[in-house]
């Protein structure tokens, strides 16, 4: 599978802005049918607050402009965004669409980030979720998540993935956190991981991208660095799945199915 990570500077609250860059970043990546593309946490708006302005409902711009962009390039797309659910509550999730244009699977930020107040503005996760694409098993996660290594266990668990995504606004103050914490959760989980930061400034903080994607043996394949841009990469299934035979520890993780 050919994944792309689409690394830019997030206009703060302008959702207009960030769907035209988004939509000249992947005219300008070119990419190949049933590709995954993988964009940051929020990328419409920012790493937000402001529930209340930016949260939307199902089916309205932002996920209309995803649903759209991935049928018209025949991708599956992998972006966060603030949403306001069904039952009231509004959370800081990761949204996939297929190549048809279809929401296929969404996850919920399981661990807000406390430290920058995003536990009292959205309501945290409940659960992992894995979903099939192109063969795949993904599990996508969120920013902050990515402390919490039995996070990614439990997935491992559930539901074997394959392949991790991250989608972030990790900022560069720590960004020497990010590194060798996207490679541990690769090795440990034998998977691929790829992950998407973003660059730039927003009102708090300053972002220096590194988005990646990382082999499951913690090799880099590719580093966006800190430039805005694309990275992409094809993923080798067969040749993992003989890793996992051939090693398969993953068979003891026993009780973190609960």
């Amino acid at each position: 599978m050919n994944v792309i990570g689409i690394q830019f500077d997030i206009a703060w609250e302008n959702k207009r802005a960030n769907f035209e860059t988004v939509h000249r970043l992947v005219t300008e990546a070119r990419p190949e049918k049933d590709s995954l593309v993988v964009l940051p946490e929020m990328f419409a708006t920012g790493f937000s607050m402001n529930a209340d302005a930016i949260a939307e409902p199902y089916d309205d711009e932002t996920e209309q402009f995803l649903a759209k962009t991935a049928q018209d390039f025949g991708i599956c797309i992998i972006a966060g965004a603030a949403m306001r659910s069904r039952d009231g509550h509004t959370r800081n999730k990761a949204l996939v669409f297929s190549p048809e244009g279809k929401l296929i699977a969404y996850y919920a930020k399981m661990k807000p980030f406390t430290v920058g107040g995003e536990h009292n503005h959205y309501t945290a996760g409940e659960r992992v979720t894995v979903f099939d694409f192109g063969g795949w098993r993904i599990s996508p996660f969120i920013c902050f998540d990515l402390r919490f290594p039995e996070l990614f266990r439990q997935a491992a668990a559930q539901g074997r993935p394959e392949l991790f995504v991250v989608i972030a606004s990790w900022p560069e103050k720590r960004i020497q956190h990010w590194i060798p914490m996207l490679q541990s959760r690769a090795i440990e989980n034998q998977a691929y991981v790829v992950a998407v930061n973003r660059i730039g400034n927003d009102p708090y903080y300053s972002y220096n991208g590194r988005s990646m994607i990382i082999d499951p043996h913690g090799n880099i394949l590719a580093d966006a660095e800190s430039r805005e841009g694309v990275i992409q990469s094809k993923l080798d299934l067969v040749t993992l799945r003989k890793y996992r035979e051939g090693l398969p520890f993953l068979d003891d993780l026993g009780g973190l199915h609960g």
